[in-house]
């Protein structure tokens, strides 16, 4: 697995992706998991971070500290969401540490907000795309998960809204960052979803879609979140993106598409520090 636009990160069998931008900030901690360094076995070999994909318990917790220890978090502040790839995003504080992880999980969220330090937030993944932002200016963070349902809902550009609404967000000083998710090499879609992508009459689709004929298309998720985030009003200056992908790499990163499933969970984690 190799970048041009990520830092790959290694200690020992621990391997795991950080992004430019961010770490610049020098005001979060954070990182995007791969699947090597961790407990588990299996399908879920070894960096697993799902409670709810038949992995055990003790082997997930055992995977969060290993990956808390590592960039200086308390596993305690960890705030996980049950994502079922809505346009959902809660505002979370200090009294919803632990959500997901000790305690209940939020339902049908798939965006998370703070503008707490020690509030960790947490997004799952396994070919869908990862969506980190910090305004270093207001000291806001969030993440999103945005598969291509997500994607289509601008589950990005809402998050920026979110902080601009609630926070007083400036979008040009929001840092973005697309992580690793399936790319246009391995992501075969059909024209339904050619045709929900076609309703966002802004995009660029040529950029965004391969036609492949028979009603096929190839899908660069992470081209479309790039021209939602523009949007959105962010810099394209601001951006790190993504030249990773999951399904192509799958001995380093779990990709539902690559396995029929069989998988764990990637994790993307951002705090303010």
């Amino acid at each position: 697995m190799k970048s041009n636009n990520l830092n790959i990160n290694k200690n020992g069998e621990l391997l795991y992706i950080t992004f430019p931008k961010l770490k610049k900030t020098g005001i979060v901690n954070h990182l995007f998991s791969t699947r090597l360094g961790g407990v588990s076995d299996g399908q879920y070999k070894s960096m697993n971070l799902s409670f709810n994909n038949g992995d055990t318990r003790e082997n997930v917790l055992k995977n969060y500290e290993i990956l808390c220890n590592e960039i200086g978090t308390d596993i305690k502040n960890l705030v996980l969401s049950r994502q079922t790839h809505t346009d959902n995003i809660k505002i979370v504080d200090e009294s919803h540490r632990g959500t997901g992880i000790f305690k209940d999980s939020f339902s049908d969220i798939d965006g998370l907000i703070t503008n707490k330090p020690k509030v960790a937030l947490v997004t799952q993944y396994a070919d869908c795309t990862p969506l980190l932002f910090c305004d270093p200016v207001k000291k806001i963070i969030a993440t999103s998960h945005s598969g291509w349902r997500g994607t289509v809902k601008e589950i990005g550009k809402k998050t920026v809204e979110k902080m601009v609404s609630n926070f007083g967000s400036n979008p040009n000083d929001i840092i973005a960052c697309i992580g690793p998710c399936i790319s246009s090499c391995c992501y075969e879609v059909d024209t339904p979803v050619y045709n929900e992508f076609k309703k966002l009459s802004y995009l660029q689709l040529g950029k965004i879609f391969t036609e492949k004929g028979g009603g096929k298309y190839m899908l660069d998720l992470a081209e479309a979140n790039k021209q939602i985030l523009i949007n959105a009003g962010i810099n394209q200056k601001n951006m790190d993106i993504s030249d990773i992908c999951t399904c192509c790499n799958k001995n380093e990163l779990h990709s539902h598409r690559a396995t029929d499933g069989k998988r764990g969970n990637l994790a993307a984690i951002i705090e303010l520090k």
